[in-house]
């Protein structure tokens, strides 16, 4: 039924991977991806400091995940529940309002991390924002 579409699955493959492999972005989009990357690890190392976790846990996947959840001051098997789809929205909305509260912010400021999180990261990290500890 669907063996007349192959030949053409398999010509737009074929000419998405040469494509890809020429690199869409150039020389110039990738450093300006790769100064995003950077920045955006520094800001996660700087709230993880300033909340007094390891810094280095932004470079260990499924620890980090457990290192912000407990920033946010939110249980760690929370992330047995970031997994599941739909569900994962709600808790990292809950865990965004939490992060913002235990940082002193208020419930817009939380909606701002989780909608614009690099953004409203980024005013986290490198404000003059303290941790409170465990606000909720």
């Amino acid at each position: 039924m669907l063996t007349h579409l192959l030949p053409m699955l398999q010509e737009s493959s074929a000419a998405s991977l040469e494509y890809s492999a020429k690199g869409e972005l150039g020389t110039g989009g990738t450093l300006a991806v790769l100064a995003v990357i950077i920045v955006m690890i520094a800001a996660v190392w700087k709230v993880f400091t300033k909340a007094g976790q390891p810094g280095w846990a932004v470079f260990i996947p499924i620890y980090n995940a457990i290192v912000w959840l407990r920033v946010c001051g939110k249980p760690g098997w929370w992330i047995i529940l970031l997994i599941i789809p739909l569900v994962n929205i709600i808790i990292s909305l809950l865990a965004s309002l939490g992060m913002a509260k235990n940082f002193g912010k208020g419930t817009g400021f939380g909606i701002g991390l989780w909608l614009l999180g690099p953004i409203f990261l980024l005013i986290l990290a490198f404000g003059d924002s303290k941790y409170q500890g465990q606000q909720g």
